[in-house]
C-alpha cells in the first residue's frame, strides 16, 4: 500500500504542465493602402477589434484563428501627389474579416516559465473578408458599388466586383506573459488582398456621357464617378486615368493584445502507476 501510494504521488507530481491553447481579445488601428493612398500614408489610421483563438503546436509554433473588424477609408485632398489632389475622390469601407494564421516564435516561449518570458514572432496566413466602399454626396451616405461609378453599367462589364475577397496576412509581432496563462502582445501585420476595389477606384474614366443626368436632379453616378477639381477641364474624360489597376489594395493591422491560456496537465509516459 506504501509503495502505491508513493509511487502515484511520484508520478502526480512529475506531471507536464502546459498550455495547449488559448483565447483573447485584440484592438488597435486600421490603414488602408491603394489607389488613393498609393504614397502610404498613415493619416487615416482608424480603429479594429477582434477575438482570436490559438492552438499551440510547440514552444515555437501556433496556429490562430481570428475574426476582426475594422473601418479603413482616404481622401484626396490628403494626398501630397497633385494628380490625387486634382482627382478629389474620397471613400470609406467596413471590413469583417476571417483569418487563419500561424505564429512563428524567434524563442522558446512558455508562460509561467520565467526562463522563456517573452518572444518576437513572426505571422502569416490566409483569410477571407466583406467590404463595401460607400461615400457622402449631399450629406447622403452612397455605396459605391451600386452606382457603378467605374462604368460596371456602362457597357463595362469585366470591371465588375464581389464584395467578398481573399487576403494574405503577413507581418510580425511581440508577446510577453503578465503571469502564468495570461499574455499580452503587440502584432501589425499587412493585409495583402486578391482586390483592387477597395476603395472602388480601379481603371481609367469611362466618360460622364455615360451616365445619364438631369441637371435640376444630377446622378449621383455623374456626380461621383468625377469629383475632381474643375479649374480647367474635367479630369474624367474617357480613358484618362483614374487608378492604377496594375497594383491591388492592402489594409494593415497594428494591434494589441490580451489572451488567456487554458491549461492541460499531462504525465510523461514513462510514469506508470505500480499495481
Amino acid at each position: 500500500m506504501t509503495t502505491l501510494l508513493l509511487s502515484v504521488g511520484v508520478a502526480t507530481s512529475a506531471q507536464n504542465f502546459y498550455s495547449a491553447s488559448e483565447y483573447g481579445v485584440q484592438a488597435g488601428g486600421a490603414q488602408y493602402f491603394g489607389d488613393l493612398n498609393d504614397n502610404y500614408s498613415f493619416a487615416t489610421i482608424r480603429p479594429m477589434l477582434g477575438v482570436f483563438f490559438k492552438q499551440h503546436v510547440n514552444p515555437f509554433i501556433s496556429v490562430k484563428a481570428s475574426a476582426s473588424y475594422a473601418h479603413v477609408g482616404f481622401n484626396d485632398n490628403l494626398s501630397t501627389i497633385p494628380f490625387n489632389k486634382k482627382r478629389n475622390l474620397n471613400f470609406q469601407s467596413d471590413i469583417y474579416e476571417l483569418a487563419l494564421m500561424a505564429e512563428f516564435n524567434f524563442f522558446r516561449y512558455e508562460t509561467g516559465n520565467a526562463d522563456h518570458r517573452w518572444t518576437p514572432y513572426l505571422v502569416g496566413g490566409i483569410g477571407g473578408f466583406y467590404y463595401n466602399p460607400y461615400t457622402t454626396y449631399g450629406g447622403e451616405k452612397y455605396y459605391l458599388k451600386r452606382l457603378g461609378t467605374e462604368g460596371q453599367y456602362a457597357g463595362f462589364e469585366d470591371r465588375r466586383y464581389s464584395n467578398f475577397s481573399w487576403c494574405f496576412p503577413v507581418g510580425a509581432g511581440f508577446k510577453y506573459w503578465l503571469g502564468p496563462g495570461v499574455n499580452f502582445g503587440l502584432e501589425i501585420a499587412d493585409r495583402l488582398t486578391m482586390t483592387d476595389y477597395l476603395d472602388d477606384v480601379s481603371t481609367p474614366y469611362v466618360g460622364a456621357d455615360k451616365f445619364p443626368t438631369d441637371p435640376m436632379n444630377p446622378n449621383p453616378a455623374y456626380v461621383l464617378q468625377d469629383r475632381s477639381v474643375q479649374d480647367t477641364e474635367p479630369l474624367g474624360r474617357a480613358g484618362k486615368q483614374r487608378g492604377n489597376s496594375a497594383t491591388l489594395d492592402q489594409y494593415m493591422f497594428i494591434q494589441f493584445s490580451l489572451s488567456f491560456q487554458m491549461k492541460v496537465y499531462r504525465c510523461p509516459n514513462y510514469l506508470k502507476p505500480i499495481f
